[in-house]
C-alpha cells in the first residue's frame, strides 16, 4: 500500500462482508523511512454515526525512534478509550501478526499471538459492547495534526511515498449482512465462542500485565485529568 500524500490523504482496502463476531489476523510491515505523521492502521468498523469500531493504529516517527501502537475501543458511537505501547521490536524491519478476538465475552487484541489489551463485556454495569457487524480495513494516511508528539512533528514529503506492506490475512469470523448482528454469530459452534476464549487463560494473564508494566505508556483508565472518576469498566478489568 502506497501513500504520496495526494487527495485524498491515504489509502486503504476493506473487505466486502461484515462479520458479528470472529478472530482476524493481519501480517504487517509498517513504512521504514522517516515516517512521522503517518498512521498505519488495521480496524474493524461498523457503518453509521453510532458506529462501533475496534483500532490498531501505528504512529509513525522519526527514522530509528519507537514507533507507538494505539488501540481504541468505539461501542455505540463512544470511543476515547485509547491505550498506548512502545513496541517490543522494530515493526518496520519485518512483518508481524496483528490479530483482534471478538466474541460476546471480550474483545482482545494481540501482537504475535500476545494479548496486549483485553475489553470485556460489561453490559451488567451499563458500558456499551461492539453490537453492530463490522467491515475488516487497513489504511495508510496522514495523521500530522496529532499523531506524533502531539501534532508536534509533521509529515516530511521528501520521503514520500510511504509504504506499508500486508500478508497473511486470515479470517474466522461469522459473515452478517443485514445491519444487524445475528444470534447465531455467538453460537458455540463456532470455534472462536468456545469457552476457552472467554477470558485469558493464566499464562496470557501473564503475558499481558508483563506487557502492561513494561510498554505501556498511556492507559486512559489512569488519565485523571480526563476522567477525574475512571469509566466504569476501568473498575472491572
Amino acid at each position: 500500500m502506497l501513500f504520496h500524500g495526494s487527495f485524498p490523504a491515504g489509502s486503504g482496502f476493506a473487505s466486502k462482508q461484515s462479520f458479528g463476531s470472529g478472530f482476524f489476523h493481519l501480517r504487517i510491515k509498517l513504512p521504514n523511512k522517516n515516517s512521522a505523521g503517518v498512521v498505519t492502521a488495521f480496524y474493524l468498523s461498523s457503518q453509521g454515526n453510532n458506529h462501533d469500531e475496534l483500532d490498531f493504529e501505528f504512529l509513525g516517527n522519526g527514522e530509528g525512534k519507537p514507533i507507538t501502537l494505539q488501540t481504541n475501543v468505539f461501542a455505540n458511537g463512544e470511543g476515547n478509550r485509547e491505550q498506548r505501547l512502545t513496541l517490543w521490536f522494530d515493526p518496520t524491519s519485518d512483518f508481524h501478526t496483528y490479530k483482534i478476538l471478538w466474541n460476546q465475552h471480550q474483545i482482545v487484541f494481540y501482537v504475535d499471538n500476545i494479548p496486549i489489551r483485553v475489553y470485556k463485556n460489561n453490559r451488567n454495569i451499563g458500558v456499551s459492547y461492539p453490537s453492530q457487524p463490522m467491515q475488516i480495513q487497513a489504511s495508510l494516511w496522514d495523521g500530522d495534526s496529532w499523531a506524533t508528539d502531539g501534532g508536534q512533528t509533521k509529515i516530511d514529503w521528501s520521503n514520500a511515498p510511504f509504504k506499508a506492506h500486508f500478508e497473511g490475512f486470515d479470517i474466522g469470523g461469522c459473515s452478517s449482512s443485514n445491519g444487524n448482528i445475528d444470534q447465531d454469530c455467538y453460537d458455540s459452534k463456532y470455534w472462536w465462542n468456545a469457552k476457552k476464549f472467554w477470558k485469558l487463560d493464566s499464562a496470557q494473564q501473564r503475558a499481558y500485565e508483563n506487557v502492561r508494566r513494561q510498554y505501556m505508556n498511556y492507559d486512559y483508565c489512569a488519565d485523571r485529568p480526563r476522567y477525574p472518576t475512571p469509566p466504569p469498566e476501568c473498575l472491572n478489568l
